[in-house]
């Protein structure tokens, strides 16, 4: 438990160092934006090229990709049933809503995490997989449909690859399991940039991450969607990852450090891309924002908590 704590403590320590550069503007106004496009796009697929290529593939395509995937897309389902029939909301905005309920910050939150908190960067690999190979292209070809948007002439089995492939995190991961399968290992000289590349990703992320907790205010009562927010902040820091621990442990079976970062995982907190997808469909705006707010500062205390009972 020292470890969990000493993790967490890493963690919120680079993440309060973001916020303090980012509220007295060292860096500039853009700083935080340019430190998460440097690791989205530059150093998380570094890192994850290193970690998922030496990992075997049952461990990352096996029972915590499938727990990830029972959850998060029950979490998404029932969110969707709520609001389209409770609250009354149009299939766009109960489509984000459900997306802030159940999509997590695998990347930015989610890596540090498994590297400080779990022990290994490998751990995360299969909820990023599940999120954006599968999850969140299928969600976008959800918005797509219910807006109307797709033109006639686009195929969406094409959309839904080129979402993949315009993915570098997915790309490396990819690169990385067929350098695993056939047991492949770059030579020294390439190996070593990649690794010191790899190595910026963790503070990168949790620097910008810190950064953009910066002047935003959660609960709008102009917006209108209280309750919307509160349902989907719940569902993601409570039910998501109930029903994670009860997908692992009743139905894969799982058991000590594997059980623990299934469910871990299922309460990482929103994903900040939910907040990009709603801006570009100008749906539940208000509702993604808030949640990763929201969710971003619970979920620490929430893991916590998790750590107390399921850490081996």
């Amino acid at each position: 438990m020292i470890e969990v704590l000493s993790g967490f403590f890493v963690v919120w320590a680079i993440i309060g160092v973001g916020w303090f550069v980012g509220k007295r503007g060292v860096l500039g106004p853009n700083a935080g934006q340019t430190l998460s496009r440097l690791a989205f796009f530059v150093a998380s697929p570094a890192l994850l090229f290193e970690t998922l290529s030496e990992a075997r593939l049952e461990d990352v395509l096996g029972p915590q990709l499938a727990a990830a995937a029972i959850s998060g897309t029950t979490v998404g389902i029932m969110y969707v049933l709520l609001s389209k029939f409770l609250l009354k909301r149009k299939m766009p905005e109960a489509m984000i809503g459900a997306m802030s309920a159940s999509q997590a910050n695998s990347a930015n939150l989610g890596i540090p995490i498994a590297v400080y908190v779990l022990g290994d960067a490998s751990l995360v690999a299969p909820l990023l997989i599940f999120q954006l190979a599968f999850y969140n292209p299928i969600n976008l070809m959800i918005l797509d449909a219910t807006r109307g948007t797709r033109s006639a002439k686009q195929n969406p089995v094409l959309k839904f690859l080129l979402i993949i492939l315009k993915n570098p995190v997915i790309v490396a991961s990819g690169l990385a399991l067929l350098f695993s399968a056939l047991h492949l290992q770059l030579p020294g000289p390439i190996l070593q940039p990649i690794q010191f590349i790899g190595g910026a990703a963790v503070p990168a992320m949790l620097m910008s991450f810190g950064m953009s907790l910066n002047g935003n205010r959660p609960f709008s009562a102009a917006s209108g969607r209280r309750v919307d927010i509160v349902l989907a902040s719940t569902f993601k820091l409570i039910l998501h990852p109930v029903l994670a621990f009860l997908a692992a442990y009743f139905i894969l079976h799982l058991e000590g450090h594997a059980l623990f970062a299934a469910t871990i995982a299922g309460a990482l907190p929103t994903a900040q891309n939910v907040f990009v997808a709603a801006n570009r469909y100008q749906q539940g705006i208000t509702i993604a924002k808030d949640t990763v707010l929201i969710t971003t500062i619970v979920a620490m205390p929430a893991m916590l908590v998790i750590a107390a009972f399921l850490h081996p």
